[in-house]
């Protein structure tokens, strides 16, 4: 492999080095994603609604302040204080938290497209440039030579392409990996936002029918 690499030529390292970027870019995000914002989120919105079913607005404030480290119990918390508001405003604090979480959320995914798009187009470059010498080569060797040295080159120049797509190909699977993983975590916020919205709305609805 060692002797595959060296023998690609001068593209052979930037392409290397975009594909440690991309490796710490991916275990980067995958390590924010799976770990840091992993939770229970079925767990923490049950244990806020146990609160308001008590009419203990406090508690249900305090049960997101114990996860307000996590986007989750941030955009609930926004909810909950807004909720001696009409619905309209409970609505939009949850809508304004959750957009701002998104781009935290999503931050850096795109950057792997970029970084694949990079290693193709730079294993093309190597693959132009290493024919373009070997064909310079062949016109000044003899003609007994002509048919080895120009084979030699080809299969030097196509090493760019090949290592270009060896890096692209796990750069573009990273970049669909984090990105799904992204739009669950967003659409567990909106679900459980939605779900505190109704419940809080009914809350005062049945309020103000009791009076």
């Amino acid at each position: 492999m060692l002797s595959m690499f060296q023998a690609g030529g001068f593209f052979m390292y930037p392409i290397l080095l975009v594909s440690i970027i991309a490796l710490g870019l991916f275990c980067e995000r995958a390590s924010f994603l799976y770990f840091r914002l992993k939770l229970d989120a079925d767990a923490v919105f049950q244990k806020v609604m146990l609160s308001l079913e008590g009419m203990n607005f406090r508690g249900a404030i305090e049960e997101c302040t114990r996860f307000e480290k996590h986007p989750l119990g941030r955009i609930l918390k926004a909810g909950l204080l807004k909720s001696d508001r009409r619905d309209k405003e409970i609505e939009r604090a949850m809508e304004e938290k959750i957009i701002q979480e998104i781009p935290r959320v999503k931050a850096r995914i795109n950057l792997l497209t970029l970084f694949a798009n990079i290693s193709t187009l730079l294993g093309l470059l190597g693959t132009i440039i290493g024919l373009i010498g070997a064909f310079q080569g062949v016109s000044n060797a003899n003609e007994a030579m002509k048919q080895e040295m120009l084979a030699s080159g080809i299969s030097v120049a196509m090493l760019t392409t090949a290592f270009g797509l060896i890096v692209a190909i796990p750069c573009l699977v990273g970049y669909y990996v984090l990105n799904n993983r992204g739009d669950h975590l967003i659409d567990q916020f909106e679900e459980k936002a939605l779900g505190l919205f109704n419940a809080l709305s009914s809350m005062k609805q049945e309020r103000e029918t009791s009076c």
